[in-house]
């Protein structure tokens, strides 16, 4: 399920500041919410939502515990994806407590921390 925060285009900044005036989605992150519909919780996580986003045009960053960052999830996988501008912006695959649905969330103040590490770790990637 797209989080109504992606859907309006209200998201904390990311890389690249997202563009509040527009409110459809790209069709990068409707074809990976759909393709990651599909997950049947015996899959990796991790490689689950990396293909997902190498199909949409996008990148996996990161995965981490969501233990303390998000209630009701088990790991939080960060990601690129492209925007309609063609600036990428950071959106969070979150895998549930039971681990076997993957949601889409936009950062927000909560998980804002997560959008900073992420640009430093991009910036340090783009440096080699």
């Amino acid at each position: 399920m797209i989080a109504p925060e992606l859907a309006s285009g209200t998201q904390a900044p990311a890389l690249g500041p997202a563009d509040h005036a527009d409110p459809l989605l790209p069709i990068e992150l409707l074809e990976l919410e759909l393709s990651l519909d599909g997950y049947d919780g015996k899959s990796d996580f991790c490689e689950t939502v990396r293909v997902a986003s190498a199909k949409a045009g996008g990148e996996f960053l990161f995965d981490l515990p969501a233990e303390g960052l998000m209630d009701d999830c088990k790991r939080i996988a960060v990601l690129r994806i492209p925007s309609p501008d063609e600036r990428m912006r950071v959106v969070l695959a979150v895998l549930d407590h039971n681990g076997t649905e993957i949601r889409m969330e936009a950062p927000d103040p909560a998980t804002a921390h997560l959008v900073r590490f992420a640009e430093a770790f991009v910036k340090v990637l783009e440096r080699f």
